[in-house]
């Protein structure tokens, strides 16, 4: 076995096989299959990258196809939405397609079933048909409708087709075995009677095929090789084979599917009901909030697509469930942004500090690096005058000697500018600090190459001059959850983890240059983190995210 074999995942070695023994060669495609009744969430980042992943691997082409069978949780708008966050991670599909492009086809293989006496038409309640199924220890009972006639079968079947009866008054079921060890195999229904408008065949029909019906059977309609899907569908891999071998020609290809372990990560629910409820109980303001893990929340955020596909590779392709825990992801977006993201200068609790010693009125533009990870990234001008603002929390009238911020007596350097010393403070009626008067020396100004400007001090402060300084709204994003796996008590609701502080709006302070940003633009605040534009920010009115903060706070909590 060579060393770039064993370097492939086993869905990749299964694709080597297949090529070297299944006549799949020139025959790949692969196909991503969400249902549109939601928002694609970190989780589909992974399904994503797997089948696009194999497609690019081996040039073979990837389907997006929509499994739009239930309209009454399905809409245009999750489509959209879908497609703009598959693009965005940096995918092309070769087909888009529809479950619903193929109900015709689906409902006359179905007539096919029932004329040969595999499939029937069942009028029992749901509670006595999930009752008659047995256990997984025990086999199940046949439906007294099971021997109905092939002609009654058709009729019925028609009937509900043409809308003769209400819901709930019919399904329609495969004739495969009722003691079936795996349940799934115990007479599955393949159509439910549903009146409801879908968002593209309208109301030209109102029974729409079960899940299990369409998926295999679209596979094999768009002549899918290798159908992958997460672990909880490997039960189903048997029913899966049995529809496709009922419609099976061996002039065709007959997919197979395979499973992977599904992405599962820490301090976060998945489930798209669960997140709906999020938004319907005003937790949050939509799926595209910064604190959802949707791609769309991630993308407002602050996250790329380099940092999301390198997590995805980073956890790897696994046969067992595990959970990855959410700090690897916040690792990886550092790494991107580190290399990529100016730096710039914002106050988020300004104080005001008063350089007594600096000319009223003077203003200069000094010299500041983009990014020091990025050579070509250049340099900007930032302003300096007599009145400054920096963080209320590096500063203190009282230190110890391990607190290298400013406080009375000491010095600091000012990042880009010049050492300072802070003198005296100006206090309100309360007691409070509200200026910090300090005095500067005039030969210190970084990179003049005068000797004072190599002077050594232990503190370095970003800063804003008050003159030219831009208020922004921020908003400062953490974790939605504060338990490690909020939806895994069996007691407790996993809305009774929600995090009261993920969200802290505040108004800061930021350097010009920021007015000139649009949305979607990163920078790290120096010393902060790492911050984007959001969508509602104007020329007006700049609004921030926080995207990630410099450091991992959350281990040391742990």
């Amino acid at each position: 076995m060579s060393e770039e074999y064993e370097s492939l995942n086993f869905l990749e070695q299964i694709v080597e096989e297949d090529l070297k023994t299944g006549g799949y060669e020139g025959k790949l495609r692969f196909r991503f299959p969400p249902e549109p009744n939601g928002y694609l969430h970190i989780g589909h980042v992974k399904a994503i990258c797997i089948n696009f992943g194999l497609g690019e691997r081996y040039n073979a082409p990837v389907n997006l196809r929509f499994d739009d069978t239930n309209p009454a949780k399905e809409e245009q708008e999750f489509v959209d939405g879908i497609k703009r966050d598959i693009s965005w991670l940096g995918f092309e599909w070769d087909k888009e397609c529809y479950a619903s492009d193929y109900f015709q086809q689906l409902y006359d293989w179905a007539v096919e079933l029932i004329k040969d006496g595999k499939a029937y038409v069942d009028s029992q309640t749901s509670e006595e048909i999930a009752e008659q199924k047995g256990t997984p220890t025990s086999p199940g009972t046949n439906s007294p409708y099971r021997d109905r006639s092939v002609e009654e079968n058709l009729a019925l079947f028609e009937g509900m087709k043409n809308g003769d009866f209400e819901e709930g008054a019919h399904i329609l079921r495969a004739k495969i075995d009722m003691t079936a060890p795996n349940m799934l195999l115990r007479d599955p229904a393949m159509y439910r009677i549903l009146k409801k408008t879908h968002h593209r065949t309208g109301d030209d029909w109102c029974i729409y095929p079960m899940y299990d019906w369409t998926h295999g059977e679209s596979d094999y309609i768009e002549q899918v090789s290798h159908s992958l899907c997460s672990l909880e569908f490997k039960p189903h891999r048997d029913l899966y084979e049995w529809f496709v071998d009922e419609v099976y020609t061996s002039t065709d290809l007959k997919p197979k599917q395979r499973e992977f372990a599904r992405l599962n990560m820490s301090y976060t629910v998945t489930s798209k009901r669960k997140l709906a409820k999020l938004i319907e109980n005003g937790v949050v303001t939509g799926w595209d909030d910064p604190r959802m893990p949707t791609i769309s929340g991630l993308r407002r955020r602050g996250y790329t697509p380099t940092a999301l596909r390198k997590f995805v590779d980073t956890a790897g392709v696994a046969k067992r469930d595990n959970v990855i825990d959410v700090s690897l992801l916040e690792f990886c977006i550092r790494e991107d942004l580190n290399k990529t993201s100016p730096r710039v200068m914002a106050v988020l609790n300004p104080i005001k500090v008063v350089i007594t010693n600096y000319p009223e009125g003077e203003e200069e533009w000094l010299e500041a690096e983009n990014n020091p990870e990025d050579e070509s990234a250049g340099s900007r001008k930032i302003p300096f005058s007599r009145e400054i603002y920096i963080e209320k929390e590096d500063f203190r009238e009282e230190a110890n000697r391990k607190f290298f911020r400013l406080k009375l007596g000491g010095e600091v350097r000012l990042k880009n500018a010049y050492i300072i010393k802070a003198e005296s403070v100006v206090k309100d009626e309360n007691g409070e600090i509200t200026e910090i008067h300090c005095t500067y020396d005039e030969d210190s100004r970084s990179g003049s190459g005068t000797e004072a400007s190599l002077r050594k001090v232990k503190g370095t402060l970003h800063w804003v001059s008050i003159k030219h300084a831009i208020p922004a709204e921020v908003r400062l994003y953490d974790r939605l959850f504060l338990d490690e796996a909020p939806d895994s008590h069996k007691d407790k609701e996993y809305i009774e983890f929600l995090n009261p502080d993920s969200l802290e709006v505040i108004t800061a302070q930021v350097e010009p240059s920021l007015a000139n940003l649009n949305p979607g633009d990163r920078v790290q605040f120096q010393r902060k983190g790492y911050f984007n534009v959001d969508l509602d920010s104007s020329k007006n009115k700049l609004v921030f995210n926080r995207t990630v903060g410099l450091r991992d706070n959350w281990a040391k909590k742990k």
